[in-house]
This record gives structure tokens, sequence and C-alpha cells, in this order.
């Protein structure tokens, strides 16, 4: 499995606290069966995360893992917030794809999912990147599948939190969203191993077994999230 959303990186935003921490939740990831955990640093104005410095941070972090035995690969990336996505340049937003592949993480803006999240998918995608919509779940609102649907209708997928999805019951909004198809990946955003959310994925996706078809839980744990690290030039679920 691969975490496309995980606050990893030590002493960059608001996720680990410290190498240490770091590495307690890279070990997290391991146990659950995830072998790539993509790092995300918050790129918004209350973060001063330098670009630049990503790429030896992550190095560096990969150094620890493999030190430590754990057979994990820490891949490149962001969580971009909305209202900074568009000011960012070609060339950073290749940086802060995942994997350098060019799919990039999208914060929505506070509150419901608003039209300008429409606009930045489309605006994106005239600059050769696709949009990724994370953690809907803190965004929900009126017309709230329409939005999702129409999200996907504009090249963008969707990804929610797996421990909210593990959580959930029979009615839940997230699983009346994943049996209509508007599921599309799941990611960790853990940001430390000492409290909240842990680097896990598997009681989400056995959750999404409930709903879902297994060749739909098999693109939405495996088939997309490979596909967008290595770069595929679209990408849409096959239902």
């Amino acid at each position: 499995m691969i975490d496309v959303h995980c606050h990893i990186l030590p002493g960059v935003d608001d996720g680990a606290f410290d190498l240490e921490d770091s590495a307690a939740m890279a070990a997290q990831a391991a146990e659950d069966g995830i072998d790539v955990v993509c790092a995300t640093p918050h790129i918004r104005p209350d973060h001063l995360v330098r670009v630049a410095d990503l790429p030896s941070r992550v190095t560096a972090l990969q150094r620890e893992v493999r030190r430590l035995g754990l057979n994990l690969r820490i891949a490149p990336g962001a969580e971009i917030a909305q209202e900074t996505a568009a000011g960012l340049s070609d060339t950073e937003l290749r940086h802060l794809s995942l994997g350098g592949g060019g799919w990039v993480l999208i914060e929505p803006a506070p509150g419901p999912l608003d039209d300008e999240l429409f606009l930045l998918v489309g605006e994106l995608a005239a600059r050769s990147v696709h949009a990724i919509v994370a953690h809907p779940e803190r965004h929900a609102g009126l017309n709230f599948e329409d939005r999702l649907r129409e999200l996907t209708a504009r090249g963008a997928l969707i990804q929610w939190t797996a421990d909210f999805v593990a959580r959930a019951a029979v009615g839940d909004l997230v699983l009346e969203c994943a049996s209509v198809g508007l599921v599309h990946l799941l990611g960790s955003d853990a940001h430390s191993s000492r409290a909240g959310r842990p680097v896990r994925l598997a009681a989400g996706v056995a959750k999404l077994r409930e709903v879902c078809s297994p060749a739909q839980v098999e693109w939405i744990a495996e088939e997309a999230p490979r596909a967008i690290l290595d770069g595929a030039e679209s990408l849409s679920p096959p239902w």
C-alpha cells in the first residue's frame, strides 16, 4: 500500500516533532503493510516550509529508515493549500507533486468545497498538473456529492482519510460516497506517532471492502497510488 498523505518529515510543519517521532511513524507504516509513504508537509502561509530544502530532508529520513532496517520508501510530495497553489511556479509544482510525477495534493480552503477549487483544478490541468483533493470529509456542505462529482469530471481525484473511513458505520457519508465511486484514494494524514491518527491504511481499506467491489478496492489501495507516483498522464476511476 502507498500512503499518499503523511506529515512524516521531522520539524517541518505541524507533523513529526523530531527524527525519533518520524522513525516511529515509519515503523507504524511498515507494520501496517505500507511500503511507500509520501512525505507531504503543508505548503501554506502559516508554515514556513522551504521548498528547496525538502529533497534533502526526504533523503535524510530515508537514510534513517534504512538504518532501522525498515522496508519502506519515503517519496517526496506536499500538501498545498488551495489559496497557495496558483501562485507556485510550474517548477515548484512539479517538485511538490507526489513522487515528482505531476500529481499534487491540494488542501481545500476552510469550509465547504467552493467554486474556487473547481477553477484551481482547471487551471492546474492547463499547466499539465493533476489535482488530488485532500480530506473532503472536512469540507462537506450543500450538494456535497455533486461537488465531488464535478471535481472528478474536471480530472481531480478524491483522497479520504483512512482513519475516518475505518470508523464509519453503515449509512455514513463516506461509505455512501464509496458506494457511488467517489472515494479514489486513502491517506493516513498522520502527524505524529505520539498522538492523533496513526500511519495506517489497512483498516480503512478493509472497511471499503464492505461497500466496494474487490476490483474497486484494488484500484484505490494499489493501482491508483502507484500510477500517481509513476507520473500517469491521466487517471480516471474505472467505474
